[in-house]
This record gives structure tokens, sequence and C-alpha cells, in this order.
């Protein structure tokens, strides 16, 4: 193999073209969130605490692509502004079921206004058709390189396109959620 096999130019990798598009997403959530005093790790929790109340610390650091000691932060100033509560002490086992307050939801619908524009300038330039195509094809591309994708024939831990790498139901925007239902209209975009 040739260099100009294995390199080639730097705009042509599928992978590199993807890296802009969410460093371009990230900045513009960073810029959109800054005036609603949020994060995109804060943006992220809330979003998820909206769809799924009561997650744990855990599932929601999975959730929003962060670490545990991440979210634990995360979810200390959320708490300290009053945007969500937990309980002091766990119910069962160790987890600490989290939920947003009036202020969190206020907060969210503020935050989530904001970057569904984002989305929206982001998209302008694709057809309804071509954003579905485009989402189908990113999650096809995700469910390929991820964590429950086989690594070999022997390998019994795959599980289909779609669903979570525990089998407790579908994924929606990268979050377990106990549907799929939602059309992708009325899904806020989390991360970048």
């Amino acid at each position: 193999m040739s260099q100009a096999e294995t390199v080639g130019p730097v705009e042509e990798p599928v992978g590199y073209v993807l890296k802009q598009a969410a460093a371009a997403l990230r900045s513009a959530m960073d810029t959109a969130l800054r005036p609603v005093g949020l994060t995109v790790p804060q943006y992220a929790c809330l979003v998820l605490l909206g769809q799924r109340p009561g997650l744990s610390n855990a599932e929601l650091a999975r959730g929003a692509f962060v670490t545990r000691q991440s979210m634990n932060g995360v979810l200390r100033g959320l708490q300290d502004r009053g945007l969500l509560t937990r309980p002091a002490t766990a119910v069962r086992g160790r987890a600490l079921p989290t939920q947003l307050t009036r202020a969190g939801r206020q907060q969210l619908y503020a935050a989530s206004t904001a970057v569904r524009a984002i989305e929206r300038r982001m998209l302008t330039t694709l057809s309804p058709d071509a954003q579905r195509r485009l989402r189908d094809d990113l999650a096809s591309c995700a469910a390929a390189l991820g964590p429950h994708t086989a690594e070999g024939p022997d390998d019994r831990t795959q599980q289909p396109p779609g669903k979570h790498p525990t089998g407790r139901g579908e994924m929606v925007n990268g979050v377990a959620a106990a549907s799929n239902e939602r059309s992708s209209r009325s899904r806020p975009i989390i991360w970048a």
C-alpha cells in the first residue's frame, strides 16, 4: 500500500467530516446555552430527566456521554440551583433517583427551544427525507462501532441495532427509552 492509499486527503474520510460537524454543533450549542446558564452536559442531563424521570447518576452519565464522576458534579450544580431533586439516601441499593423541579422543567424548555433552533439551522439544506436518512445512517455507523457490536463470529453479546446493550429497550438519541414511537421532530438533540 502506498501512503496515498492509507492517508489520502484529510477532507475525504467520513470520520473527519463527522468530527467537523460534531465540533460545529457543540460550539453552536455552547453559544445557544450560555444565555440560559447551562453547559451541554447540564442540558443533556435535563433532557434525559425530562424524558425519563428517576434515572440514576450512572444512567445519566451513560446517556450524556460523560463519566459518572463528571455527572455527579453536573447533578450537584443543578441541584444547588434548584433545577432537580435527589433523595438524601437511596431507597434501595446506592442509586439516588433524580427528578426535575418545576424550575428545572422551565429551564429545560428554554434551553430546548434554543438548541432546537440550532438543529433546524444545521439541517436547513436537507429535505425531511434526507434528514431521516442522515439520522438513520449515522445511527447505523454508531451501532457498527458501538460496544455491543460483535468482534468476531463467537461473540454472543451482539444486540440488534437500536437496542440498548443491556436489552432494556430501544435507544432514543443514545438514551435507553421505553418506546421509540415518538417522532424524531419531538426529540431534542442532547449532545455534541
